[in-house]
């Protein structure tokens, strides 16, 4: 089993950087692989929808987008987490999540998927919202628990006064690994669902 963890603030060692460490105490814990990958400080430009990722299955920018997407393939479960900006997520993560989920070519169905945010006082539940909107539509289960995956503070040292905040990171991290644990026994069971042809349609036709 392995994690794959982005760190979608300019902060290496921020409040966000905290909450993965957090997760990954208990990751470690439970035997289970992961690795924390460092964007929000990276230069990611956004998707200029040039379909080139369809012919090569690469996004025309290599960057860590590029360095990212075989990580992606590998892990068993992402957790993607951004501070708030403006009531959303920072637009370097959003720039990345577009541009990794529209060009990888990995099977990301049944990959078990997570976010956490942190805000100082308010924005959480909105960024929190727009991050978990990558798993449904790719086939991914989003992974609960008990309460919404955000941590308060304005430096890294406030998060671990936010008992709670802290207390939903290590459930979130205990949750992840029984679901991967049990999707993985599924699989062996019963194979991965079959997916149905896929059908574009458009609302005017």
């Amino acid at each position: 089993m392995k994690v794959l963890m982005i760190n979608g603030s300019p902060h290496p060692k921020g409040c966000i950087a905290t909450a993965l460490a957090i997760a990954g105490e208990e990751f470690a814990a439970a035997g289970v692989e992961y690795e924390i990958v460092q964007v929000g400080n990276k230069d990611v430009r956004g998707c200029i929808a040039c379909g080139s990722c369809a012919k090569t299955g690469k996004c025309v920018f290599d960057d860590i987008v590029n360095e990212c997407a075989p990580k992606l393939a590998e892990a068993d479960g992402l957790i993607i987490g951004s501070p708030v900006y403006y009531g959303g997520p920072n637009g370097t993560v959003l720039s990345f999540m577009q541009r990794l989920f529209y060009s990888t070519t990995a099977d990301l169905r049944m990959k078990v998927g997570a976010s956490i945010v942190s805000c100082r006082r308010g924005g959480n539940s909105a960024t929190f919202e727009a991050l978990n909107q990558f798993f449904g539509i790719s086939g991914m289960p989003t992974v609960p628990s008990t309460y919404w995956n955000d941590v308060h503070g304005f430096s890294a040292d406030d998060v671990y006064a936010d008992e709670e905040g802290v207390q939903t990171v290590r459930n979130l991290a205990r949750n992840m690994v029984f679901m991967m644990r049990s999707i993985a026994d599924g699989a062996e069971a019963y194979g991965i669902p079959e997916r149905n042809k896929e059908i574009f349609t458009n609302f005017i036709r």
